[in-house]
């Protein structure tokens, strides 16, 4: 008993003045939200979007992948990293269930982009030492995510040998390249001379010349085998590079520049953005999401017919025009500050050197956005692929509006 009355007191004192494990989660968790305000109100704002088009489109929407996705049509077109995990979450649930876990990865890839970019490059390149170790070390992280797509790659070379991650890439070229091009004056060999597309088909751009069914692609891989067929649009696409680059020069300047036009109304050549938008009704894309498609895909995998719930779809597409985008002049804007930003690293003097820190998180995220978003362009222009530019081009504007600022403050002061 005389031990017991020794110990308890102490052991209720530590008790009293230690926290509780809940409450110091609590106010762990209150300090963030207080530090990263902005961000949790942006991810709630987002989170009541997802909601919403989870309960406006039912049971999801369909796209012109779509049946590849859930039928392996167009087998070695896709990688299998979303037929995968579609398939295994199909064979358990429906449709519904696929929407929402979409609209949470979703959520999960815009925190896990607030969280870790800048700081793997930017600690390696910045942090590390000498220019020598640095570089080493960047070299092991791009070999952290090369290896991933290397190892693919040899799976389906075992598999069906090919190594490549689909077979897409010559057709994707030949887009661009069949669009710029002056078949009258393109010296061809006579196999590709049915490879040049005409007026009409050329006016539909890259897009359509890729994968619509009057390309003239369509009637090789129809007749022919298909690394024969790859072959020669491969050739095809080096005679018109060599011949005629300042026809593709041109082609590809203008779709860089599309990005900051002041409307998005569309123009010739290039997929309308209501493709991307939302409709106040249930959309079809025909041919190759049909009704008669979706239907049969509802009716085998659940959810339901397709339906639409009216008010929060009128919502949606009424946010969506009117604010719910980033305007062309604006990423231009972006584009101006980023390039201003990392251009201070060239800078020497005191001002400089305050605002280092900042101009090379600047440079991360603007040449992420130039490379990134220039690649794309060179297949062809899509609105789809220009998303990359809020999680990259939109930081890099960002960071360096802040380093001119910084910067501007620095030489107004004293000493």
């Amino acid at each position: 008993m005389l031990e017991n009355s020794q110990v308890e007191p102490t052991t209720v004192e530590s008790g009293a003045s230690a926290p509780r494990p809940a409450a110091a989660r609590a106010h762990l968790a209150a300090a963030v939200l207080r530090r990263h305000w902005l961000a949790a109100v942006l991810l709630a704002a987002g989170l009541v979007l997802r909601v919403l088009a989870q309960f406006a489109y039912r049971p999801v929407l369909f796209y012109i992948d779509t049946a590849r996705y859930l039928y392996n049509d167009a087998q070695g077109m896709d990688p299998v990293g979303y037929k995968g995990p579609l398939r295994v979450l199909l064979a358990v649930t429906n449709f519904n269930t696929i929407a929402a876990v979409q609209h949470l990865l979703g959520l999960a890839m815009a925190v896990v982009l607030y969280v870790l970019l800048l700081p793997a490059v930017l600690y390696l390149l910045v942090l590390g030492g000498g220019w020598r170790q640095a570089l080493g070390r960047a070299g092991v992280l791009c070999a952290a995510f090369i290896l991933p797509i290397l190892t693919y790659c040899t799976i389906n070379y075992l598999a069906v040998g090919d190594f490549f991650l689909s077979h897409t890439g010559v057709t994707s070229v030949y887009g661009r390249t069949a669009a710029a091009a002056d078949c009258n004056t393109l010296r061809l060999t006579p196999a590709e001379r049915g490879m040049c597309p005409t007026r009409a088909q050329q006016a539909k751009g890259p897009d359509s010349l890729e994968f619509d069914q009057d390309s003239p692609v369509q009637r090789y891989y129809a007749d022919l085998p298909r690394d024969q067929v790859d072959a020669l649009i491969t050739d095809f696409n080096h005679r018109v590079l060599t011949q005629q680059p300042l026809r593709v020069l041109r082609a590809y300047a203008r779709d860089v520049v599309r990005l900051f036009a002041l409307t998005r109304d569309g123009s010739p050549g290039v997929t309308a953005i209501s493709r991307w938008q939302f409709q106040t009704t249930y959309p079809y894309f025909p041919p190759h999401a049909s009704r008669q498609v979706v239907d049969t895909a509802t009716d085998r995998f659940g959810g339901g017919r397709p339906a639409v719930w009216a008010p929060a779809a009128d919502f949606l597409r009424g946010y969506q025009l009117h604010g719910g985008y980033t305007p062309g002049p604006l990423l231009a804007l972006c584009t101006l500050a980023g390039l201003a930003g990392s251009a201070s690293l060239l800078v020497r003097g005191r001002a400089a050197r305050l605002v280092r820190e900042p101009a090379r998180a600047c440079l991360l995220f603007f040449a992420s956005a130039v490379s990134v978003l220039l690649v794309s362009d060179l297949f062809e222009f899509s609105w789809r692929y220009q998303l990359h530019a809020l999680v990259t081009l939109v930081p890099a504007g960002a960071l360096g509006v802040t380093v001119l600022l910084r910067a501007a403050s620095a030489r107004r002061a004293p000493g």
